[in-house]
């Protein structure tokens, strides 16, 4: 591997920083939902259904798989945080998964037994908030250069020959 390269994979581009910091916080917030005191209801906590009763931090609604699947997008945000072709698009999809998600929380009944990840009002904006936070940040994040491991420059930028 050359110096460049090097240089390239371990440049910390912002898109890069962004994707490892929504991964920290997913890690947080997924880790948090395990620890009695700061999840309150903890006897209640259920592996997937509407009757998990336990409230990370006594607002957001959690269960098992909620809990782990806030782990595994985590996870996936630090691996996609290694290169700026990985982060950006994990930004833009997964701000659009959570998007979803916030629309989930507004057509279903939020008392209806149906639900097999339990959600509340505050999820359902904090969905929003962290959709449509990650979703401008991978449309809004600068492109990196070709030295910080992105394509360089495109057509039509006087480059050639």
């Amino acid at each position: 591997m050359t110096s460049a390269h090097r240089g390239a994979s371990s440049s910390r581009t912002p898109v890069r920083l962004a994707a490892l910091w929504v991964g920290v916080v997913f890690l947080l917030i997924g880790g948090l939902g395990f620890v009695p005191g700061v999840t309150s209801g903890y006897d209640t906590l259920a592996f997937a259904d509407h009757e998990s009763d336990a409230r990370l931090l006594g607002l957001l609604h959690v269960s098992i798989l909620h809990n782990v699947v806030h782990l595994v997008f985590g996870a996936v945000a630090l691996v996609t945080a290694r290169t700026p072709g990985n982060a950006r698009p994990f930004l833009l999809v997964g701000g659009l998964v959570y998007l979803a998600l916030s629309v989930y929380g507004v057509i279903i009944d939020l008392d209806s037994e149906s639900g097999v990840v339990p959600v509340n009002t505050p999820d359902t904006w904090l969905h929003f908030a962290f959709g449509a936070t990650m979703v401008a940040l991978g449309l809004l994040l600068p492109r990196p250069t070709e030295s910080e491991g992105g394509p360089g420059p495109g057509p039509g930028t006087g480059t050639g020959v």
